[in-house]
C-alpha cells in the first residue's frame, strides 16, 4: 500500500484562471499519472479518474460531506447546516423537504408547461436568427426553477450571478473565491428578507418549508438556506448542460444531423453533453477514517477530490472519451454527482434539456457558429458565458 511519499505528485494549479479555462490537458495528465495523485498547492488527494470518482461518492461513511465539500476552511464553516454540506439522516430529511417537488410524477405533471416554454423560446430566437446561445440556455430554466422555488419576482435579475458565486466559493480560496463572496452573501441576505417577510410565491416549495417550520418540523432559520440548495445548483447546471449542448451541435453539424433524423436519441444526447462538457468540475470530501483506495492510504482527516469532469473523459471507463458523440451510452456519466449526494435536481435538468432540444429539433436546420465561444472563470461550474451561433430554421 503506498503512503503518501509515494503518491504521484502534480505542482500545477487546477484552480489557475489558465486552467479554469482550459482544464482538460491538467485531467489527461492527472489521469496518466494514476488514480490517486496528490495536489501539493491544494493538499488534497486528487481522484482523475472514473472508477476511484466512483467507488468514493458510493462510500458517504467513510468519504463525508459534514464538514464541507469546499476546498476551504471558511466556506465549509459557513456551509454548515446545508443539504451539501451534511451527512447521514440529516441529509436524508433536508432531500426529503423537497422530494415531492422532484418525483418524476411531479416532474410529468410539468412537461407540458416546460415544453410549451423551450418552444416559445426557441420560436423568439429564430426570429433572431443571430444569438448568443447563453442566454436562449438560460431562459428555460429562469423561468421555471424561480416560480417552483418560490422566488418573488423581485431580485431575478440577480440570480445567475448570485448562483454562480456560491459555487465559486467552494473552489480553493483563491481570487476567485475571493471576489464572489460578496455576492454569494448577497444571495443568503436576500434569501434570509424572502423567508422573514413570507415573500415567497403560494403553492410553492419555499411556500411548503415555511410551512413546515410553522408546525415546528424544523428551524425557520433553515429555510433560506434549503431555498438556495435548490436553487442556485437547478439553474447554474441546466444553463451548463443547455449552452454546452448548443456549442457541441454547433461545431458537431454531423451530430446535429444525427439528432435530426432520430429525435429519439436525445435522452441518450443529454447524457453525452453532461459527459462530455461535464457542469461539475469537482468537490471534495473529507476522510473520516482510515482508509485506502486503488492500493493508496488515506489517511483520516485529509481531503480527497473528486473530479467529476475528468472521471467523465477516462479512457479506462469511455472509448474515444475525447470524441462526442451522441450515439454512445453514456447513462453511467458522473456530471451531475452519484449516489447520495447526486443532484436533487437532475430529474428537472434534464426535462427542461430534452425540451430544447426538442423544440430545436423541430424548428432549427443548423446551428452555426457565429464568432469565438467565451467560457466563464469559475472554480465548480463549468460553463460558456458567452456563445454567439446563428440559428438555420428549417
Amino acid at each position: 500500500m503506498r503512503r503518501r511519499h509515494e503518491v504521484p505528485v502534480y505542482r500545477p494549479d487546477i484552480y489557475s484562471p489558465q486552467a479554469i479555462l482550459d482544464p482538460y490537458p491538467h485531467y489527461a495528465k492527472l489521469r496518466e499519472l494514476g488514480p490517486v495523485v496528490w495536489l501539493p498547492r491544494r493538499k488534497v488527494y486528487a481522484l482523475p479518474r472514473y472508477a476511484e470518482c466512483k467507488a468514493v461518492l458510493l462510500d458517504d461513511k467513510t468519504f463525508v460531506s459534514g464538514d464541507g465539500v469546499a476546498l476551504n476552511p471558511v466556506t465549509n464553516r459557513l456551509s454548515r447546516g446545508t443539504t451539501l454540506n451534511s451527512d447521514g439522516e440529516d441529509h436524508a430529511a433536508r432531500r426529503a423537504r423537497v422530494a415531492n417537488r422532484l418525483t418524476p410524477r411531479a416532474l410529468r405533471a410539468m412537461t407540458d408547461v416546460v415544453e410549451r416554454q423551450a418552444a416559445e423560446i426557441v420560436d423568439t430566437a429564430l426570429e433572431r436568427c443571430t444569438v448568443d446561445g447563453v442566454e436562449v440556455a438560460a431562459a428555460l430554466p429562469m423561468s421555471v426553477v424561480p416560480d417552483l422555488v418560490g422566488w418573488p419576482e423581485e431580485g431575478r435579475e440577480h440570480l445567475l450571478r448570485w448562483g454562480a458565486a456560491t459555487f465559486d466559493v467552494l473552489g480553493p480560496l483563491n481570487g476567485q473565491a475571493i471576489q464572489a463572496i460578496p455576492d454569494g452573501l448577497g444571495m443568503m441576505r436576500f434569501a434570509h428578507t424572502v423567508a422573514k417577510r413570507r415573500k415567497v410565491l403560494p403553492g410553492s416549495m419555499g411556500d411548503d418549508l415555511l410551512r413546515a417550520a410553522d408546525a415546528g418540523e424544523l428551524a425557520h432559520a433553515e429555510c433560506p438556506a434549503l431555498m438556495i440548495d435548490y436553487l442556485a445548483p437547478s439553474l447554474d447546471t441546466t444553463l451548463s448542460a443547455i449552452a454546452s449542448a448548443l456549442h457541441l451541435f454547433a461545431t458537431h453539424p454531423g451530430q446535429w444531423q444525427l439528432l435530426k433524423d432520430d429525435p429519439g436519441l436525445i435522452p441518450n444526447a443529454v447524457n453525452e453533453v453532461v459527459r462530455f462538457e461535464s457542469p461539475l468540475r469537482a468537490f471534495s470530501r473529507k476522510v473520516a477514517r482510515d482508509t485506502e483506495i486503488a492500493g493508496t492510504a488515506l489517511p483520516a482527516g485529509a481531503r480527497a477530490l473528486v473530479l467529476y469532469a475528468s472521471a467523465n473523459r477516462d479512457a479506462l471507463k469511455w472509448d474515444d472519451p475525447d470524441t462526442f458523440d451522441i450515439r454512445r451510452n453514456a447513462a453511467h456519466q458522473l456530471g451531475f454527482g452519484h449516489g447520495t449526494h447526486g443532484c436533487a435536481g437532475q430529474g428537472l435538468a434534464r426535462l427542461e434539456t430534452q425540451a430544447m432540444l426538442r423544440a430545436l429539433v423541430a424548428r432549427v436546420d443548423r446551428i452555426e457558429p457565429a464568432g469565438p465561444p467565451e467560457w466563464a472563470r469559475n472554480n465548480i461550474i463549468h460553463r460558456l458565458g458567452r456563445l454567439p451561433i446563428e440559428l438555420i430554421p428549417a
